[in-house]
């Protein structure tokens, strides 16, 4: 019982369906068989909501993550401010109580109280602040505890992952963005996420184009010609199966990403649009590259219908077994590293067959 993965969750925004997907998840009894689940938010506000939506969950209030019990849904406070919830209402007050939270969180991550964090949907809008001018979650864990590391956004479901290479940018920035040492460094942050985080040997990654019909040979564009294709280049040179690029439409819509184990798009909406599109109900946010094993499911605040209900919680609880797995991965490759078999092969060179012993060399 001890050794069940710990992890954080923070409230994200209280407006939202935050508090209904996390309760909805978590009054299945049997993931309380698989972690030790955190609430990083308000009591009163978590009663509020499970009292409002009429859900059949309980939880312990503790002051410290350290008093969470293993078999028990846990709410820490974070605030001590009272909080009024107004469902779909974009407030400063409720941005500041999702702030409180993933900072009281990151700040026991620091302390190894968590193991993972799954972060609630915030407004990106209300939670600006002295302490938070990011465009996002991404972003903000990258600064705090990304120890000097780069973060990839990556949406999945199963084994349809998206990455992308500019993240929170508006359109007119991306062309200019671009450039071929960005792609090889976000390229070599997916790869190595694949196998780490995956268990994927050899991934094999799509790169999409920037421009309609991968630039027509520079008709309609020549960021393909000096930028992407000769970052392609130089990564499959180094051993990293990649490919494209490929026009995003025609790549998306002939069902051609079924046969990658990766998808690398250019900006966030050519990326995104057709994830969301095929796998938005059970889609997970994953933050790669970082320390921190960061989840979210796919979803906003959805203010449409909060407090109606009706919020589907299959996103949320994917977000919980993906960062479950992905924990476990890291450790088993951890374990591998630590014991590594070194590779045998023969080098012939003359007449004779020598032995040769080295180690194996996966990082691309």
């Amino acid at each position: 019982m001890e050794n069940k993965i710990r992890i954080g969750i923070t409230q994200g925004d209280i407006n939202g369906v935050g508090y209904e997907v996390i309760l909805k998840t978590f009054a299945e009894p049997a993931m309380l068989e698989l972690c030790t689940p955190i609430i990083y938010g308000s009591p009163k506000v978590a009663a509020y909501h499970r009292k409002s939506l009429d859900l059949p969950v309980n939880f312990s209030i503790i002051n410290s993550a350290s008093e969470a019990n293993h078999n028990k849904l846990s709410v820490l406070n974070c605030s001590n401010d009272e909080i009024k919830v107004e469902f779909s209402k974009p407030d400063a007050e409720a941005g500041k109580a999702a702030l409180d939270a993933l900072e009281r969180a990151l700040d026991d991550y620091r302390k190894d109280m968590i193991d993972v964090l799954v972060t609630g949907p915030i407004n990106k809008s209300t939670i600006q602040s002295e302490n938070f001018s990011f465009p996002g979650h991404t972003e903000y864990i990258e600064e705090r505890v990304g120890g000097g590391h780069k973060s990839l956004m990556i949406l999945m479901k199963d084994d349809f992952r998206v990455a992308l290479v500019t993240g929170h940018i508006p359109i007119r920035e991306v062309a200019s963005t671009l450039t071929k040492t960005l792609i090889q460094e976000k390229m070599k942050i997916f790869n190595h996420s694949l196998k780490r985080d995956f268990d994927i040997g050899r991934p094999r990654i799509a790169v999409l184009s920037l421009n309609p019909h991968a630039g027509d040979d520079g008709l309609i564009g020549v960021e393909e010609q000096e930028i992407i294709i000769p970052a392609l280049k130089e990564m499959a040179a180094k051993g990293l199966l990649c490919y494209g690029p490929y026009p995003a439409d025609g790549f998306m819509g002939s069902g051609n990403f079924v046969n990658f184990d990766g998808i690398l798009a250019m900006y966030h909406d050519q990326g995104l649009a057709p994830f969301k599109t095929l796998a938005m109900e059970n889609g997970v946010n994953y933050t790669a590259g970082l320390p921190i094993i960061r989840t979210s499911p796919a979803h906003g605040t959805a203010y449409d219908i909060a407090g109606k209900g009706v919020a589907s919680e299959d996103s949320f609880r994917q977000a919980v077994y993906v960062a479950i797995n992905v924990f476990r991965n890291r450790h088993r490759d951890d374990a591998v590293r630590a014991n590594p078999l070194r590779k045998q092969y023969y080098e012939r060179q003359d007449d004779s067959d020598k032995l040769k012993l080295d180690t194996v060399d996966d990082e691309v």
